[in-house]
């Protein structure tokens, strides 16, 4: 029996020292999204009504102004763009993603698939290691993109796309993230990067906005389209961000009720198990004692 009695309390130690643990990894995600959450709500305005602007200027245009970003052409070849963290340890969040680039990919591009022409640039570790062994093409420059996250990193990836889209090494590119929420829900989105979409007019809206350039329109668009497009991936960027020390804090939050409640349980078995032996001990002195008397 104190065998028994020995193996409940290690066990009880073990839980307790892993409660620690994903209590403290549950402060350290708090704190980190916070600040992640205050940089995603301050740049989402600024971002959509660029988006916005974008595809209003691009809806508008006439034909004379080039516009390489937003040439829609039949879709030979494929870039996906996967957002996931660096780490695990925060519930479903990446095989949530890494379950929608594959099924985006196999329901929108599968024949492009087929051919060899999907290729995806994941920005974080656990995606780029997920679809480098299950044998995807994968581009491997800008998986690390997390460490030291800053605007300038996410700038190369939206250039690498962008520059690829121009040389028509790619007719499509979407990025598949997640969009914060709050800590405990997270959006699973698919969204198109390029080329850059037009506004669908909508029936009783067909009058054609008339706006004034200054440069003119071939310049403005010429450098507002690439800036605009990075300001897109980045709050992407800072969405998933957010989205992963929400996972996590609401992942290790669980992991700490559940190890109360197996606590609970191993007191109650460790209890049992020590009474059991009190009565046996008991019981063998009785049984002594009246051996001794008789």
């Amino acid at each position: 029996m104190s065998g028994a009695l020995k193996e409940v309390r290690n066990r009880i130690k073990s839980v307790q020292s892993t409660q620690q643990i994903t209590k403290a990894m549950k402060m350290v995600s708090a704190a980190k999204l916070r600040r992640a959450q205050d940089a995603v709500t301050q740049m989402r305005p600024y971002a959509r009504k660029l988006q916005e602007m974008l595809s209003n200027i691009v809806s508008n245009s006439d034909g004379e102004v080039s516009m390489d970003l937003a040439i829609e052409r039949p879709i030979d070849k494929v870039l996906i763009i996967v957002v996931t963290s660096d780490r695990g340890l925060c519930g479903g969040y990446n095989s949530n993603l890494i379950k929608l680039a594959k099924t985006t990919v196999n329901e929108k591009y599968s024949s492009q698939l087929a051919k060899g022409n999907v290729k995806f640039l994941p920005i974080g570790k656990k995606g780029y290691e997920h679809l480098s062994k299950n044998g995807f093409s994968v581009i491997d420059a800008y998986w690390d993109i997390f460490t030291g996250l800053s605007f300038e990193k996410v700038q190369q990836a939206a250039k690498y796309a962008m520059n690829a889209f121009i040389a028509k090494e790619f007719d499509a590119v979407e990025i598949i993230y997640s969009e914060f929420k709050n800590a405990a829900s997270q959006d699973y989105i698919a969204e198109s990067f390029l080329p850059v979409q037009r506004i669908t007019p909508t029936q009783g809206s067909q009058k054609k906005s008339d706006f004034i350039f200054e440069p003119n329109q071939q310049v403005l668009i010429t450098e507002l389209m690439p800036k605009i497009l990075n300001t897109q991936l980045f709050k992407a960027v800072l969405d998933a961000n957010a989205s992963e020390h929400g996972a996590r804090m609401t992942a290790m939050d669980k992991a700490s009720d559940n190890a109360n409640e197996l606590l609970k349980s191993l007191k109650i078995s460790y209890n049992r198990a020590r009474q059991a032996a009190i009565t046996t001990e008991l019981s063998e002195i009785v049984s002594g004692a009246a051996a001794l008397q008789g």
